[in-house]
């Protein structure tokens, strides 16, 4: 056996060895029209682009929608908020919803005005990345990572590209990549496919030996394999069962892996589900928040391929338990001021 402190030397390594550290901020703009400011942790007041970045974090994740209800997560919302980020220095990593509103394993609904036939829909999907894409590159905002759908593990752009039917599917996804890989964007995104349930390899080995058997989608039209990793909705999303699902991803299918989604509580007296067996030695608490992350960091890092984890809209103070049965998982208090786990991109 090694000695301990060879191995404690091991470990640190695999813990700071991530490309992409980053913070999903898609409700900045709405935060701010709302009143509200952000503070470092010794209380000062400050941009929150430069917050993050002193912080650690190097890139942010943005979520697209197409048309929406009063223009919040639009186009011209998402190219003014990258704007801020590479003025600070920081990368984008832009997550195209394909809806003109939340999309996620239930809800993928087809934007207002779209075609429904497939391969109207497909045309659809690819001059929309396009668009897109040359958008951001007249802005003069390059793109670090591309979504092509969030949380797609039923499908998306219902019922077309649902999972009853991996041809569509396909067809749809292969239009969107080449849509991004004909822009004019000057390099490239990495282009990602997100599925929720990071934690479970069936899922994970069923929808992308689907997806890649039905013959339009290739492998090299995407980059990265994103997932979702949450530990409060299924008592069985331990991080054993994460490690052993991105080890299998990796060497089945030898892309990047990214933890695209995650968070941890400060305040969760009333949990929906039990919390996984292999976590509850973490606290409830800001340092618990840095646990978890330099945990799961350690665990993506030590995968082969993996270089990404991104802690879930940390700053949304008007909705701290962003979607859980928890009140709190926000990485800044009511009053905007960064908790201490904030910190942790820089660790990690």
């Amino acid at each position: 056996m090694l000695p301990l402190y060879i191995l404690a030397f091991l470990f640190a390594g695999v813990r700071a060895s991530l490309t992409f550290k980053g913070v999903d901020w898609s409700s900045l703009l709405i935060e701010e029209a709302a009143g509200y400011t952000y503070k470092t942790t010794a209380g000062t007041t400050a941009p929150l682009e430069t917050i993050l970045k002193a912080s650690g974090v190097n890139t942010v994740r943005q979520r697209l929608w197409v048309n929406p209800s009063g223009g919040n997560y639009n186009l011209d919302y998402n190219l003014k908020l990258a704007k801020r980020a590479k003025a600070a220095g920081l990368n984008v990593y832009l997550d195209i919803f394909f809806s003109d509103t939340w999309a996620d394993p239930g809800n993928q609904k087809i934007p207002s005005g779209w075609p429904t036939a497939v391969g109207d829909l497909a045309w659809e999907a690819y001059n929309y990345t396009l668009d897109v894409s040359n958008a951001f590159a007249s802005a003069g905002v390059p793109l670090s990572i591309v979504s092509i759908g969030n949380e797609i593990t039923a499908g998306l752009l219902f019922p077309t590209g649902s999972t009853s039917n991996f041809y569509n599917l396909a067809t749809i996804l292969h239009s969107a990549a080449s849509g991004i890989k004909y822009s004019n964007l000057a390099t490239k995104p990495k282009i990602m496919i997100h599925l929720d349930n990071g934690w479970k390899w069936d899922t994970q080995n069923w929808w992308y030996t689907n997806v890649l058997a039905a013959g339009p989608l290739l492998t090299t039209d995407f980059d990265i394999m994103g997932v979702s990793y949450y530990p409060f909705y299924n008592p069985s999303a331990t991080l054993a069962n994460l490690k052993t699902t991105l080890t299998n991803m990796a060497s089945t299918w030898k892309k990047s892996i990214m933890v695209a989604e995650t968070n941890w509580p400060v305040n969760c007296p009333s949990p929906a589900y039990a919390f996984p067996a292999d976590t509850t030695s973490i606290p409830i608490s800001a340092a618990g928040q840095s646990t978890w992350m330099k945990d799961v960091a350690a665990i993506v890092a030590g995968v082969s391929g993996g270089n990404g984890l991104f802690y879930w809209e940390p700053t949304w103070i008007q909705n701290a338990g962003l979607g859980s049965s928890c009140w709190d998982n926000l990485m800044v208090d009511q009053n905007g001021v960064a908790r201490s786990s904030l910190g942790v991109f820089a660790s990690i």
